[in-house]
């Protein structure tokens, strides 16, 4: 009996965690973390506010929850699975990036990239805006391995460059410019052409 009511305690507490986040994915997804309060969170997941505690420690660490599921459902199930699907071809995979950009950007519910939303609005250096900074490098991990696989000599140097087209086009589409991945992919064409190849 006793092992069973545990079970049942397991199971509802991962319930609620997962209704939890769900909710605050969505909310901070649109919102922005800042902008969006626990009572908000409680309401729209259904969850009393007990359980947001019991699961998450605070509100801080719930919005570091959100970000690294937004690394799983956004940078690595999204961006990067959809890149490779569309070509094997590293330098294609590259500019495919932007082509599937301007989809997202097309899109009514297009929210702009979280990463950067959290990192410009929470303090410097606090342990979101750490975390927001590292799952940016993340994608430039990723960059970094498209540039080796494409030959590209000073992988580190391009993924900085392309990341900084790729955030620069996010800014301008939320900024209400939704052609800003056909004006990147100008740049980021000749960016390629004329990046220096690893001799054979």
């Amino acid at each position: 009996m006793e092992v069973a009511q545990a079970r049942r305690r397991r199971r509802t507490s991962s319930d609620a965690r997962d209704r939890i986040l769900r909710s605050a994915y969505r909310l901070f997804s649109a919102q922005g973390v800042a902008q969006v309060g626990v009572d908000t969170i409680v309401a729209d997941s259904g969850c009393a506010k007990a359980s947001l505690y019991n699961n998450f420690a605070s509100k801080e660490a719930l919005a570091l929850a959100f970000l690294e599921e937004r690394e799983l459902v956004w940078t690595r199930g999204w961006l990067e699975e959809e890149v490779r699907r569309r070509t094997s071809d590293p330098e294609a995979r590259l500019l495919a990036i932007f082509e599937l950009f301007g989809e997202w950007f097309s899109k009514k519910a297009f929210e702009g990239c979280s990463f950067i939303n959290v990192l410009l609005e929470s303090e410097f250096n606090s342990p979101v805006h750490r975390a927001a900074s590292r799952h940016l490098a993340n994608i430039r991990s990723i960059l970094r391995g498209f540039a080796i696989d494409a030959g590209l000599e000073d992988s580190d140097g391009f993924a900085q460059s392309w990341h900084i087209l790729m955030k620069g086009s996010i800014v301008a589409a939320y900024e209400g410019n939704r052609n800003a991945a056909e004006d990147a992919i100008k740049a980021a064409r000749l960016v390629l052409a004329n990046w220096p190849r690893r001799h054979p």
